[in-house]
């Protein structure tokens, strides 16, 4: 942990700084706007932002300092894909996941979402296709969600 933490109270519209660290974090770490950080080259930061929604891998947060500059970067995560040989399949899936407040990202033929040997039981039980994979996460924010804005 080296030097003085980093307060980060803002989120930029465009990149001006000469100086760019970068903040990695999981899909659940990205919807804490608040608390300790460390960058990848292990600067503390300290996260004080409006609740404006979830950071998105690319935000770039400032502080009062608007030449320190922290990217933030979607850390690759151990997820379960979920592929069906039909649109309804896929949407049954979908369906059953969400009554059980499972966080998941969609797509138009593939369901994502954290690697979890029970639920992927389940889906294979509804003889779905399952895979590990390691990749982002993006998971759907929900219909209570506020819209993601910059300053």
């Amino acid at each position: 942990m080296k030097g003085t933490t980093i307060v980060l109270d803002r989120r930029l519209k465009t990149k001006t700084a000469n100086q760019s660290l970068v903040l990695l974090l999981t899909a659940a770490e990205r919807t804490r706007l608040r608390g300790q950080r460390q960058t990848t080259c292990g600067r503390n930061v300290l996260l004080q932002l409006p609740r404006q929604g979830v950071l998105m891998d690319g935000d770039l947060l400032a502080g009062k300092n608007p030449t320190i500059q922290v990217l933030v970067k979607a850390a690759l995560e151990d997820l379960l894909v979920v592929s069906a040989s039909s649109t309804l399949e896929l949407t049954k899936a979908a369906y059953h996941l969400g009554n059980r407040h499972v966080d998941i990202e969609l797509t138009p033929k593939e369901l994502f979402l954290l690697d979890d040997p029970v639920l992927a039981d389940l889906l294979t039980r509804r003889r779905l296709t399952v895979n590990k994979i390691k990749r982002t996460f993006s998971p759907e924010q929900g219909a209570y969600s506020i819209n993601h804005h910059h300053d």
